[in-house]
């Protein structure tokens, strides 16, 4: 053993403050104590002791590590747009500067400038999901999750909520339905059968008991074949029959007609409430393209008794989210959606610019020294929404480089900026559906530097 050669801490302190480090003591000791005992082990393994300077090195290492927030901006070559490990729905320029605006200083949150009295952060964001969705009355809480939880609690505590046997799903995350519903205290009535569920299905469940109808959009997988779901507006004749709410969660939730991408028709909100529906609950951070956020709009009787419930302070908003959720609503709003969220840039870019784009980073690998080619592919939509649609998409192939498609892979999730793609072939594929033009430069040079 040789661990005599190893400095002392309070040395490899010194040494490391005379190499320019300038951090809290402590952080510098904890550090120095973590590399000397990674050095020890190192030792006792038959391994040399390393030299001050290694160790002035280690420390500096963990040192900056400490103070690297660990969330941090990526590209996603992955194809899915919403992709919910990447943080969903990037956001609007104007929704940044309005968060960085109103979150940098003081604002009317809860403040009537009018009366000069106290007022509700809830009106902030109501008035134009009221003009967008023509719903009576909005609330927003700080998810879709929470959204159907206020709802159900609110509610039907203690009675009984009609679901149909296919839609008692797991929306992901282990969100499942009936567990949220037993949470709540409501008591699932299940009806009809996985693949065909009728109206005539709900009218018998219903008892002195029913508190709700719960339709929930199947957005993260899709029935084929031999199905059947009654229409919204004919299940909203059922509840409106018999005097039973109906709550329509559409999970994701849009304000935007997909069809004009090529994609298959995503109930809109306006439809909903179109249809009769009471309530209808979605998010804020996928199609929508804002912040994280669960909306809820309906009849103003029972959004104001959804706002009168104890849980709802405990689910609201900040006000950088509604400040947010506010400018990209005015997108909405000023007919600009298209042109200025993030979420409808991408899913409604050209495949032909796709492959210009393509065509022309691979030509910039290819003078590299690093064998790339255009490659035609298909991209999904992700977040829950529009399950097993796809779009053409134009990517980036890169071959394993000799140390296989895996590590080459990983390779570049551990550049600065890290850079997710995904594997097909045995190539690893970085397709541009996903990732902004002004993220190409960029993407060239990561791709670059992993590669030497």
């Amino acid at each position: 053993m040789t661990f005599r050669a190893l400095p002392s801490v309070d040395r490899l302190i010194r040494a490391v403050r005379s190499d320019g480090a300038d951090m809290p003591h402590e952080l510098v000791r904890e550090a120095a104590r973590a590399v000397l005992n990674e050095a020890r082990t190192s030792i006792s393994a038959g391994h040399p002791p390393p030299d001050l300077s290694t160790l002035v090195a280690a420390v500096q290492a963990r040192l900056r590590a400490d103070v690297t927030p660990s969330l941090r901006p990526l590209i996603n070559a992955t194809g899915v747009i919403i992709q919910t490990n990447l943080g969903r729905a990037p956001l609007s320029a104007a929704a940044c500067a309005a968060m960085q605006e109103v979150g940098s200083g003081y604002s009317n949150l809860e403040y009537d400038l009018a009366q000069g009295e106290r007022g509700s952060r809830h009106v902030h964001l109501e008035s134009l999901l009221v003009q967008l969705t023509g719903a009576e009355a909005a609330l927003v809480v700080n998810n879709n999750a929470a959204a159907v939880y206020l709802v159900l609690i609110a509610m039907a505590a203690g009675r009984e909520v009609i679901v149909s046997r296919g839609q008692a799903v797991e929306i992901g995350g282990g969100f499942r339905i009936p567990d949220v519903l037993r949470a709540s205290g409501a008591l699932l009535i299940e009806v009809g059968t996985t693949n065909r569920t009728y109206a005539r299905d709900y009218t018998a469940a219903i008892t002195e008991r029913t508190a709700l109808i719960l339709r929930v959009h199947t957005s993260n997988f899709r029935l084929i074949g031999f199905v059947h779901e009654p229409p919204l507006a004919e299940l909203t004749a059922v509840a409106h029959t018999h005097g039973i709410p109906l709550l329509d969660d559409l999970g994701s939730g849009t304000l935007i007609d997909t069809r004009q991408f090529g994609l298959p028709p995503e109930p809109t909100v306006q439809e909903s409430v179109a249809a009769g529906a009471d309530l209808v609950t979605f998010s804020g951070d996928k199609l929508l393209g804002g912040p994280q956020a669960g909306i809820i709009v309906g009849r103003r009787e029972l959004i104001a008794r959804l706002r009168r419930h104890p849980l709802a302070r405990a689910l609201r908003v900040d006000k950088c989210t509604i400040a947010g959720l506010t400018a990209t609503l005015h997108s909405y709003l000023r007919g600009t959606a298209l042109r200025e969220i993030p979420v409808w840039q991408l899913i409604s870019t050209p495949l032909t610019a796709l492959q210009a784009r393509a065509e022309r980073i691979a030509g910039e690998l290819r003078t590299a020294g690093i064998p790339a080619l255009m490659v035609d592919c298909a991209s999904a939509i992700g977040g829950g929404s529009l399950p097993g649609a796809t779009q053409p998409s134009a990517g980036v192939a890169l071959p394993p480089a000799g140390c296989g498609a895996t590590a080459l892979a990983h390779r570049l999730r551990m550049a600065n900026p890290p850079v997710i793609t995904r594997i097909v072939d045995d190539q690893v594929l970085c397709d541009l559906r996903s990732v902004f033009p002004h993220e190409d430069t960029t993407l060239i040079n990561v791709v670059r530097e992993v590669w030497q």
